[in-house]
């Protein structure tokens, strides 16, 4: 019936919605990812559908290429992503114990695959690290070095990013979204580490998370001293 009402109805009808669904401000990257997934929030468009499949086709088949066998991924989120995954031995590290809990479930009869909290880590390397849709939900300044610190460090051949790769941020734009770009940190940080490969993705952005993201592959080698 509130929607009935001229003018005073559209008032009504969102005081009703805030009510229902008040939104939470925002407090820090870890905490609002840690929220979504305890409130039953998903990874984002960006492991579904189309673009889910995109990632996979590139990653497997970069494994496949280059004989990966050990993988680390800092960010795993809900683990829809990791069903087309072709990897031979794999950890998948996350800030969210419900998270953690969930992909265990899912992949319980799976023992190539192990999961654990980023506070577990501990020391592990890998042939490859994973980063994907993660850096630009880095929004605080000593989160995101220590993030990209960790990921460089545990890598012992190659370094994978799906992410943007710009400093443009708009007004207005989701508070839990950062843009950096990233690869400016690699160079000052990292200089070992080189650029081996950019992959523009299949699906650019126009407007719609669902169909497209601003998201590119980035692979980093790390060249002899």
């Amino acid at each position: 019936m509130i929607k009935k009402i001229p003018i005073i109805g559209p008032i009504l009808r969102n005081v009703y919605r805030k009510w229902i669904n008040p939104i939470k401000p925002f407090t820090g990257s870890e905490n609002y990812w840690s929220e979504r997934y305890d409130s039953g929030g998903n990874s984002g468009d960006g492991s579904y559908r189309k673009l889910a499949e995109f990632k996979a086709e590139i990653l497997n088949k970069f494994v496949r290429q280059e004989h990966i066998n050990t993988i680390i991924e800092y960010g795993c989120g809900d683990g829809n992503q990791l069903k087309l995954a072709e990897y031979p031995s794999y950890i998948g590290f996350d800030v969210s114990l419900n998270i953690i809990t969930r992909c265990r479930e899912i992949f319980f009869s799976d023992n190539t695959k192990v999961f654990r909290l980023m506070n577990e880590y501990k020391g592990e390397k890998a042939q490859l690290t994973l980063s994907l849709d993660v850096i630009f939900h880095l929004v605080e300044n000593d989160v995101f070095d220590g993030y990209m610190q960790r990921l460089f460090d545990s890598a012992e051949e190659f370094v994978i990013i799906y992410s943007s790769n710009t400093n443009k941020n708009d007004e207005g734009q989701a508070a839990h979204v950062r843009n950096r770009k990233f690869s400016e940190w690699v160079k000052k940080n990292k200089p070992e580490w080189k650029l081996c490969n950019h992959i523009p993705n299949k699906y650019p952005f126009t407007g719609d998370s669902k169909t497209g993201s601003f998201a590119d592959f980035y692979i980093y080698e790390e060249m002899d001293q």
